[in-house]
């Protein structure tokens, strides 16, 4: 059996590589878009939004009902990306073992 200190530095080991991969990701970029291309957004490995596209073709219906409807899609997709391989990232690190980061 381990003793105790070896459980810390062990601990303290994967809180290092988590804090690397975490770093490493908040530079990578992730995007998603909605409404076939009209909106598109981009957001962080921290799922900071970052880039927000609209395009001219969404100003001609004049819906803005449907334009913040496309944003959210496309942030929350975006984001959904970032945190999939955040969670992907860690898991390999801990083994799957759920830690908070």
């Amino acid at each position: 059996m381990k003793s105790f200190g070896d459980m810390v530095k062990q601990a303290q080991k994967v809180q290092r590589k988590m804090a690397e991969v975490q770093e490493k990701l908040a530079d990578e970029r992730y995007e998603a878009s909605a409404g076939g291309g009209i909106v598109k957004a981009v957001v962080d490995g921290k799922q900071m939004l970052k880039e927000l596209k609209i395009s001219p073709d969404a100003f001609k219906d004049a819906d803005p009902t449907l334009l913040e409807d496309l944003i959210i899609t496309a942030v929350g997709e975006a984001q959904k990306q970032s945190e999939t391989k955040m969670n992907e990232a860690i898991g390999a690190i801990t083994g799957g073992f759920n830690l908070p980061f």
